[in-house]
């Protein structure tokens, strides 16, 4: 899926290397950032403008200090953001009277778009690999830009499910950054619980930023408080609350869970396929109540 790999990146002036696929590492950006004298002592906190660019497409200045060693760190933040900005959206949308089904199809869209398609490819290419019956063959058939037939379908079904989800629901604005947030999080513990399958790949630079599970609780918390937090404004009745903060951690805990059992560890394909999948069912759960 070339048009997924297209991220808009700063190009490196060291370095000619291809782009890598966009949800292990942007080599140009890490040699970009190396290149400059003020961003050769590794500082943590220097991660989130790197996070920001790392997973979405949004602009970030090239004065700011970056730093890409620890990005998934703040990968639930960079979610909150990007669901924050689809709020905004949709609340401009709803003002000029356009249709929910209308409305849910753009901010669909441009969630797409924010994230330059980067777990919706991981997706893609990780139904490919499962749908291959030969389990020696699959992390090669993942591995192959080509779209497949099981590809196409799950993208199809993904975009379907959080259309008509957002369509449907009456908390959409508060749910957003949520689900985004929750997502990221299943993409954290996919890190820090389970194998990376290619241990000379370039995506295994995020074990070494999530070593374990301490370095995911943070995370977790910040988003446990921010699902009751609508309940608490009484912005919502307590069930859609309730469906987020027990269904967020279920589902981010269930979905890395089950792509280590079919493929015995994760990739950077199974990363973003966690983040679109968790996204997903937890935006259908939401609409109970």
């Amino acid at each position: 899926m070339p048009c997924c790999h297209s991220l808009t990146m700063p190009p490196s002036p060291s370095s000619s290397a291809p782009l890598p696929h966009p949800d292990e590492t942007p080599e140009s950006l890490r040699q970009s950032s190396a290149s400059a004298p003020s961003k050769t002592v590794a500082r943590p906190w220097r991660s989130l403008p790197g996070a920001i660019a790392f997973y979405t497409q949004l602009p970030v200045p090239q004065g700011w200090l970056w730093e890409f060693t620890h990005v998934a760190r703040y990968a639930p933040l960079v979610g909150l953001m990007i669901g924050g900005l689809l709020a905004i959206a949709a609340l401009a949308f709803t003002q000029v009277g356009m249709p929910p089904l209308t409305r849910a199809a753009v901010v669909v869209g441009l969630w797409v778009w924010i994230t330059g398609g980067l777990h919706l490819d991981g997706a893609m290419d990780t139904a490919d690999g499962l749908g291959v019956t030969d389990p020696t063959r699959r992390l090669e058939v993942m591995s192959d830009s080509h779209t497949g037939a099981f590809g196409v379908m799950v993208a199809i079904a993904l975009v379907t499910l959080k259309i008509a989800a957002l369509a449907e629901s009456a908390h959409a604005l508060w749910l957003l950054p949520l689900v985004a947030g929750w997502g990221r999080w299943a993409q954290q513990v996919a890190i820090a619980r389970y194998p990376y399958l290619k241990p000379s790949g370039k995506g295994a630079f995020h074990k070494a930023a999530l070593p374990h599970w301490g370095y995911v609780l943070p995370s977790w918390a910040l988003l446990l408080g921010l699902s009751v937090l609508p309940w608490v404004l009484r912005w919502s009745a307590p069930m859609t609350p309730l469906l987020l903060l027990s269904g967020g951690s279920a589902i981010a805990l269930l979905v890395p869970a089950w792509f280590q059992r079919q493929l015995g560890g994760h990739t950077g394909d199974t990363y973003g396929a966690t983040v679109e999948w968790t996204e997903a069912l937890l935006l259908v759960l939401c609409t109970i109540g």
